[in-house]
C-alpha cells in the first residue's frame, strides 16, 4: 500500500493530524508493503521523526514491510543526519552543522541512557537558552519524569525522541512520543468522567492534578518546564487520543482532531534567539541582587 505524504509536515495541528491519519490508516496493517511516498513533500520537521519513528514501528510489528520513497535531496540528508532513514535502510552521514538531536528509540528498561542521550544531545546544545547547572539539572530530571510516566502509565513499550535546531527560525524543537495508553483514558478512569481528549490534557497539566499516588502521563512533571518556556517565550504541545494542547509563551489553547493518536506526543520548543541567563529562585541569594 502506498500513502502520499503531503508538501508541508510542520509541528503544528496540521502535521500532527497528517501523522495521526497516517497512524490510523496503517496500525492494523498486517503482512503488507507499507510504501511512504515523499514525492510531494518538500518540507518535513525532523523532530516529527519521533512521531513517524513510532507510527512506523506499531506497523512493523504487523509484520509489515517498510520502505520510503521520493525523497528530496534536502530531506534525505537531514534525515540521514540525525540517523532516522538508517533505521529503514538508509545510509548515515555525520551531522557538520550541529543542528540535529539524533533519533532514537528506548526499551522502558533504559532510563539510564535516556538521561544520558539528554545531557549529550539536547541539555549540552550551544544553542538552549542559558540556564545554570541546577536549572539544566531540573529541566533533565522533569524530561526524565515525561519518559517515567510513559512507562508507568502509559503501559508502552518503547519512547522515542528526536529533535531539531532551526536557524532561520530561532527555535529548538525536541519531541518524546509512547504508543500507548492515552492521557484521556486515564483521567476519564480517575476523574468517572467522559472528557474530551482535549478537556483530559488541559486537566492533567494543571500542578497538582494526579491519577494515582503521583504525576499522571500528561501532568508529566511540565510545571518547571511550563514556567521556564514561558519566561523564554517558547511554547509547549502535547497530543494525545483525539486532544490538542499548546502553550505558546504563557498563553495556552486546545483543539480536538477527528481522529485520535492511541499514544501520547510532547513537543517541546525553546526559544534560540533569547539572551537571557536563566535559575531557580532558590539559587539567588536576595542581599547579591544589588
Amino acid at each position: 500500500m502506498r500513502f502520499i505524504l503531503s508538501d508541508s509536515i510542520s509541528s503544528d495541528f496540521n502535521g500532527y493530524e497528517t501523522l495521526i491519519d497516517l497512524f490510523n490508516r496503517t496500525h492494523k496493517l498486517r503482512f503488507e508493503d507499507i510504501i511512504l511516498d515523499f514525492s510531494k513533500t518538500k518540507w518535513f520537521e525532523a523532530n516529527l521523526t519521533a512521531v513517524l519513528g513510532g507510527i512506523l514501528n506499531k506497523a512493523q510489528e504487523g509484520f509489515n514491510n517498510i520502505e520510503l520513497e521520493g525523497l528530496s535531496n534536502d530531506i534525505n540528508n537531514l534525515l540521514s543526519r540525525n540517523l532516522f532513514l538508517s533505521n529503514f535502510g538508509g545510509s548515515r552521514i555525520p551531522d557538520f552543522y550541529d543542528t540535529t538531536i539524533e533519533y532514537h528509540k528506548f526499551k522502558i528498561v533504559e532510563e539510564k541512557l535516556f538521561k544520558e542521550y539528554l545531557d549529550k544531545e539536547l541539555i549540552s546544545k550551544k544553542v538552549m537558552p542559558k540556564m545554570s547547572d541546577l536549572l539544566k539539572k531540573k529541566v533533565n530530571e522533569s524530561l526524565i519524569e515525561i519518559f517515567n510516566n510513559a512507562v508507568i502509565h502509559g503501559n508502552c513499550k518503547k519512547i522515542f525522541t528526536c529533535g531539531q535546531y532551526y536557524p532561520a527560525k530561532n527555535r529548538l524543537d525536541f519531541t518524546i512520543v509512547n504508543l500507548g495508553k492515552t492521557i484521556k483514558e486515564n483521567v476519564n478512569e480517575y476523574l468517572n468522567k467522559t472528557l474530551s481528549g482535549d478537556e483530559a490534557i488541559k486537566w492533567a497539566v494543571l500542578e497538582g492534578n494526579t491519577t494515582k499516588r503521583g504525576p499522571i502521563p500528561g501532568g508529566l512533571g511540565l510545571s518547571l518546564i511550563r514556567e521556564f518556556i514561558s519566561k523564554n517565550e517558547g511554547k509547549i504541545q502535547i497530543v494525545s487520543a483525539d486532544g490538542y494542547w499548546e502553550q505558546i509563551k504563557d498563553t495556552g489553547k486546545s483543539e480536538c482532531f477527528s481522529q485520535a493518536f492511541f499514544g501520547t506526543i510532547v513537543n517541546l520548543e525553546f526559544n534560540t534567539a533569547d539572551t537571557s541567563s536563566y535559575c531557580l529562585a532558590s539559587e539567588i541569594d536576595e542581599e547579591d541582587i544589588f
